[in-house]
Formats: C-alpha cells, sequence, structure tokens
C-alpha cells in the first residue's frame, strides 16, 4: 500500500499519474463510488471524503479502513490533510476530522511508502523513492 497525503489542491493526483504512470480509468474517486469498489481499486483518490461518506451512512470508518488496508495491500490511497486550520465549532464536524486523522494512521502504519505532496514536489516521510 502508498499513501499519498498534503493539503488540498497540492498535486497529488498529477504525481500519482506521473509517478506510478495510472491512468484515469485507474482512479476511482471517493467521493462517488460503491464502498466495495475500494477493496479492488489500484488507486483511490478523495480518501477524507470516502471517509465522510461511511460515516454519514453510518458505517465504522476505522473498521473498514483497517478491513481496507488488510485486503487490498497494492491500494494507493490518496488523502487530504484535513487536521490543520481552525477547529470546527460543530462536534459532529470535529469528530469527521479525528476520524479522518484515525484512518490516516492506519493507513500510513500499513504502507510501504507514505508520500507528502506540497506545491507538486513529493517528499517521502516513509519508505523511498523506488
Amino acid at each position: 500500500m502508498i499513501m499519498v497525503t498534503g493539503g488540498a489542491y497540492q498535486g497529488k493526483l498529477d504525481f500519482v499519474y506521473r509517478h506510478f504512470g495510472l491512468s484515469e480509468s485507474d482512479i476511482t474517486n471517493g467521493s462517488t463510488c460503491d464502498f466495495e469498489e475500494a477493496f479492488s481499486a489500484k488507486c483511490i483518490k478523495s480518501y477524507h471524503r470516502f471517509i465522510a461518506r461511511l460515516i454519514a451512512q453510518g458505517v465504522d470508518c476505522v473498521q473498514f479502513t483497517e478491513r481496507l488496508c488488510e485486503e487490498n495491500r497494492n491500494a494507493i490511497i490518496i488523502l487530504d490533510e484535513i487536521g490543520c486550520g481552525i477547529v470546527p465549532s460543530e462536534k459532529s464536524e470535529r469528530k469527521r476530522r479525528e476520524d479522518t486523522g484515525r484512518c490516516g494512521c492506519i493507513i500510513a502504519r500499513s504502507s510501504d511508502a507514505v508520500i507528502r505532496v506540497t506545491c507538486g514536489i513529493p517528499v517521502y516521510i516513509k519508505g523511498g523513492e523506488n
């Protein structure tokens, strides 16, 4: 598993296309895909939005993410960093943010490489460039 993270609009998806040679058909959109599709996806973009959808449907996102990491070990997961900035005043938004962070930790722990992309520049946090 490979995790690609960073702020919104920092070039994560473009990096994945270039570095891993994926095409648009290889990318599953976490904003809209069927939940079960995640277990066979080559790459899931917007996993932070996928987590929000799981929570909205009453699915335990931490358990789901643990299962994903066990069953789809070759996936590339693209996850926006959402924990920076102003803490939301609404309790449900704070919980979603915390759950997203927990899921990110699970993915990072399960990944061979964790890459943070800022301004289109990849920095390897875990693992090394292949």
